[in-house]
């Protein structure tokens, strides 16, 4: 089979961000005057677009923009190095490249975010890009995200398959009829992944290469 364009998202398929994520939403909701919730429950707020988030937690636009900004600035200083790389992420990085494949990035985190933990732990001679989002909430959509990076790399959606934990990795690569390969090492479970139309489920990093080939293969040409 020719050469596959696979989109890998961050949080939670290559690196875990837990740590990082779950200490920076506390300090955002304890400036905004809201008590944060145990851990276990910090585990749903990785994967959706963090806008969206303070906006469910919020209900008002200038209340959301205001605790997006205080996570914000405790993120980009500590957060986003509390993370740990996912084990075997590295070995499968170098199998789907030795086997000829392009890679990209596509997370709805802040791309300079992005690029710095992708720096921060070796990742970017992998990568041909890191695609995320903008300051201004510009392609935290999952989707629009996708669309952009086949758009700007000049992808065939039919020879790409995006990678990730969440149902809104599946969802994004589905409107722009691209197959996803869910992962369940991250922050969503194998039931959301199905309902969300994933093509195949790795258990395990050494597991993507295969799959993604399936994947790929499912696609009519």
């Amino acid at each position: 089979m020719p050469a596959l364009s696979l989109l890998f998202d961050l949080d939670g398929t290559l690196t875990d961000p837990f740590a990082g994520i779950a200490g920076s939403m506390r300090h955002a909701l304890s400036a905004m005057g809201r008590k944060p919730p145990p851990p276990q429950e910090m585990r749903r707020f990785i994967g959706p677009p963090l806008q969206s988030t303070f906006l469910e937690l919020f209900g008002e636009d200038d209340l959301a923009a205001q605790a997006l900004g205080h996570y914000r600035q405790r993120y980009g200083e500590v957060g986003k190095f509390e993370n740990e790389l996912i084990p075997g992420i590295i070995d499968m990085l170098q199998a789907v490249t030795d086997a000829g494949h392009r890679l990209f990035v596509a997370t709805s985190k802040l791309e300079t975010y992005s690029v710095d933990i992708i720096d921060h732990f070796g990742l970017a001679r992998f990568f041909r890009s890191v695609n995320g989002s903008m300051l201004d909430g510009t392609r935290a959509d999952k989707g629009d995200l996708i669309r952009h990076i086949l758009d700007t790399e000049n992808l065939d959606p039919r020879r790409t398959v995006m990678i990730g934990d969440r149902l809104h990795d599946v969802r994004g690569a589905a409107r722009n009829k691209v197959p996803a390969v869910g992962v369940l090492w991250g922050f969503g479970d194998r039931e959301e992944l199905e309902n969300a139309g994933a093509a195949r489920i790795a258990s395990s990093p050494d597991e993507l290469p295969a799959l993604v080939v399936d994947a790929a293969g499912d696609v009519s040409p």
